[in-house]
């Protein structure tokens, strides 16, 4: 029985090699546990150089996604290229500056959501941390509907790193947290703002809580106290334009 390789998939040595060459958007690499030698250190080599997340996977899951002939190594292809933080920043909607920073959401759905909001509520950009978020597949180019052409979103090493440095280029952070004491309808958004979403389920993780300005709660008032990122960022996203527009 073969196994139908995903379009968004690069199987075996030579081809992962030519797409690093070549400059391809690469999500991640995955190399099967044991595999070495070869052309692989070259690989290696150049997706570090490129910042691409490689990991370390059973030989049998490779086969499952890129088929018999995987030679050790499947490359994900990212459905658009990232963008610069740099790039990010510069972008003019003509409003205050408006982000998105999003810790560990691993839903491809959610992240598309959520840029398909960030493109209808004027946001300059998404942020994404490199490793444990859901990289720029069909799926997510899907759930965004025709925004990931118009909203960049931009990889980073390190989200925290990130967070200090918009805080010194004059932004303030905002995240989303259930047990914070303010609304949301309870901040100034009228000046430059970033606002922070966590992972579904388990909220914004310790250190970038620590680093926000301020934290606030949406109302709940059903038995589920939590809702997905991307309404979340929605419901956030939409309150910074009704106070911008007021």
């Amino acid at each position: 029985m073969t196994t139908d390789k995903p379009a968004n998939v690069v199987a075996g040595r030579h081809p992962v090699l030519e797409a690093l060459k070549a400059g391809r958007p690469i999500s991640r690499i995955v190399v099967a546990e044991g595999a070495e030698g070869g052309s692989l250190q070259e690989i290696l080599r150049r997706a570090r150089e490129a910042g691409v997340v490689v990991q370390r996977a059973p030989r049998h899951s490779l086969a499952r996604v890129g088929g018999a002939g995987h030679q050790g190594i499947i490359a994900y292809v990212a459905a658009h290229a990232y963008a610069e933080l740099d790039e990010v920043l510069a972008v003019e909607r003509g409003q205050a500056p408006l982000l998105v920073l999003l810790d560990e959401v691993v839903d491809p759905h959610n992240l598309g959501a959520v840029i398909r909001t960030a493109d209808a509520t004027g946001v300059q950009g998404v942020v994404v941390p490199k490793r444990r978020s859901a990289p720029l597949s069909e799926v997510v180019a899907k759930a965004a509907a025709g925004a990931l052409e118009y909203v960049p979103v931009a990889r980073v090493s390190n989200l925290v790193q990130t967070m200090e440095r918009l805080k010194q280029a004059g932004y303030w952070l905002v995240g989303t947290d259930a047990r914070a004491e303010a609304l949301y309808t309870e901040v100034d958004y009228t000046g430059p703002i970033a606002v922070v979403i966590g992972a579904e389920g388990k909220g914004l993780s310790r250190l970038v809580k620590e680093h926000c300005d301020y934290l606030v709660r949406l109302p709940m008032q059903g038995h589920v106290q939590s809702l997905n990122a991307s309404v979340a960022a929605g419901v956030l996203l939409y309150e910074i334009v009704r106070q911008r527009q007021g």
